[in-house]
């Protein structure tokens, strides 16, 4: 590689999605820069100063806001981030973005007007958050327990959303595009804990609770109460059957029909994450 190769910059290149963008860009040849506290140059969404040298070279850029594009304040720090990108060189960026969340809109809408080449990725609830995220010590324990009811979700795999992710970086057609990608149906937390319940052949059950208790849960394990209590909204704000509907754009993207959580449970319960007894070995 050159110094003046184009590279593509992925923010929260070591996270659930990210990780599998670089993957696919690398897959591509594409030089990537990740972008993350402990790459080199280091990138903090929470550091401004840390914003410019990671965009140097870079002509593209996968945009994944740490904690989430639907928490309060990150339109503003995505605005910043974007409109520095384009100042910097940054030719295409693409958003991931939260389905239905106002606030994720508000950073689409930052984004758009940042004068890049821009596509947005909206994206549900992550499948994998239940085997690489706080759930799983969830489901070690026996019990998940959310401020959710009945409400259906097309469960999203981290896989489907880099490959679009990966095409729209890397391929022509998806400017100005906004691609929604969900999983192939609907189901509910009761349902999803259920089918990891039976690959494993553990009993793992769901009880919804009050945002309260789950805020309470949260600090008692060690988060903070604005993480928690944030987290907490945007929950009750998203799961109201707003995102309860199945779109088909991985298959029309990819020419492929998106991941099955059956599929993920089945496959994530084969590596042994969710025994209980790995709970006392990854130090949580």
């Amino acid at each position: 590689m050159t110094p003046t190769t184009p590279t593509t910059l992925v923010l929260a290149g070591t996270g659930k999605t990210g990780r599998r963008v670089v993957s696919g860009l690398v897959a591509r040849d594409v030089p990537v820069r990740i972008g993350s506290r402990r790459a080199e140059p280091p990138f903090d969404w929470q550091d401004d100063t840390t914003w410019e040298p990671a965009l140097r070279g870079a002509d593209a850029a996968y945009v994944a806001f740490y904690p989430d594009a639907a928490f309060p304040g990150a339109a503003r720090t995505v605005g910043s981030f974007a409109d520095l990108a384009v100042a910097s060189g940054i030719r295409r960026l693409v958003l991931l973005a939260d389905r239905g969340a106002a606030e994720a809109e508000r950073c689409e809408q930052a984004v758009r007007e940042s004068g890049a080449e821009w596509t947005v990725v909206r994206a549900g609830f992550i499948t994998q958050n239940f085997s690489e995220a706080l759930l799983v010590e969830r489901i070690r324990a026996g019990v998940v327990a959310l401020p959710v009811s009945d409400v259906a979700e097309p469960f999203t795999d981290a896989e489907d959303i880099a490959d679009v992710a990966v095409a729209a970086l890397t391929e022509n057609g998806h400017a100005g595009q906004i691609h929604e990608v969900t999983g192939p149906r609907l189901l509910t937390f009761a349902d999803a804990v259920g089918e990891i319940a039976r690959v494993t052949r553990r009993d793992v059950r769901y009880l919804p609770v009050t945002p309260e208790q789950f805020v309470s849960s949260l600090t008692g394990r060690g988060v903070s109460t604005e993480y928690a209590t944030q987290l907490a909204g945007l929950m009750v704000e998203v799961f109201d059957g707003r995102r309860a509907n199945v779109i088909d754009t991985v298959e029309r993207i990819l020419g492929r029909p998106p991941h099955d959580f059956a599929e993920y449970a089945r496959k994530t319960a084969a590596t042994g994450v969710w025994d209980a007894r790995a709970e006392s070995s990854d130090g949580a």
